[in-house]
């Protein structure tokens, strides 16, 4: 009944930043670190199998934009419910930021075309920056639902959406369609399904055939499902000076990795002590 589209995002594990990270042109070295599904994508594909759940004859697209090897979240995807995936990669998307990445996704979304809802999580663990979701929803015209948390109602092309703010919850209608980015507080994504992964192990993309066995191919011919969708730059029809390097007026001079170390620690134990610690703390900019 519905047709949804879930943006994910392959990620490198921020929990494995070494001194590796980072290109000379300021960029992230993808390679040297190890790739992961965005978290908060997963609770985005949670809530729109939920909405598949409750209307079954609804689709979900998942659309990544990445290297080739992003392939493996779109797997994950279909695994998990998904119905189809579209890997967006292409040499001239590299060096994205947010604005040269959601207009690149947009136009990927106009070209998969009729749609109800979009999904995605609030924000990646590369970035957070919980730009893209809002800006896709600008550049193709429609409304947006930030930090939803759960669904409601969904009735005549109007859903009800309870968003998670930082001082309590808000409940919000919008008319369809929209894009809606999802808080890690949302639900968790289920986990692979059996049958799922032995129909899709198998699945591959143009450039992942393009060393494949003649049986593959054959096998391939004979179960379409198996070949997941793959464009280049050329097949969204985008204006070039908009992408990768070139369309990108953010920088990135460094990356650190941080780690915490305590020095010094007290014991308190009266309600005067604590107070005093939060109002040092505040006022060291430690809180607040």
């Amino acid at each position: 009944m519905y047709k949804i589209i879930v943006l994910a995002k392959q990620v490198p594990d921020t929990r494995a930043v070494g001194k590796d990270a980072m290109k000379a042109d300021g960029t992230v070295n993808r390679a040297a670190l190890p790739a992961i599904f965005n978290p908060e994508d997963l609770n985005a594909l949670e809530m729109a199998l939920s909405v598949k759940d409750r209307y079954p004859a609804s689709t979900i697209t998942l659309l990544t934009m990445g290297p080739p090897r992003a392939a493996e979240i779109l797997r994950e995807g279909l695994y998990r419910g998904a119905d189809a995936g579209v890997l967006l990669t292409d040499k001239a998307f590299a060096g994205s930021d947010t604005l040269a990445t959601s207009y690149a996704l947009s136009c990927a979304i106009k070209k998969i075309g009729d749609f109800d809802m979009i999904f995605g999580g609030r924000q990646a663990i590369d970035g957070d920056t919980a730009q893209v979701g809002p800006q896709v929803a600008e550049k193709l015209a429609i409304p947006q639902v930030t930090y939803a948390e759960a669904l409601g109602e969904i009735k005549d092309k109007i859903i009800v959406i309870k968003r998670r703010l930082e001082k309590g919850v808000e409940t919000v209608s919008a008319q369809m369609p929209l894009v809606i980015t999802v808080n890690g507080t949302a639900p968790e994504c289920r986990p692979r399904n059996a049958k799922r992964l032995m129909k899709y192990k198998k699945a591959k993309t143009i450039s992942e055939m393009s060393n494949a066995s003649e049986d593959y191919i054959t096998l391939s011919n004979e179960r379409p499902y198996l070949q997941i969708t793959e464009w280049g730059a050329i097949n969204v029809d985008p204006d070039p000076t908009q992408l990768g390097l070139k369309g990108s007026p953010t920088k990135v001079k460094q990356i650190k990795n941080i780690v915490f170390q305590a020095k010094d620690s007290k014991i308190i134990t009266t309600e005067q002590e604590i107070e005093d610690l939060m109002k040092e703390l505040i006022d060291n900019h430690t809180l607040g």
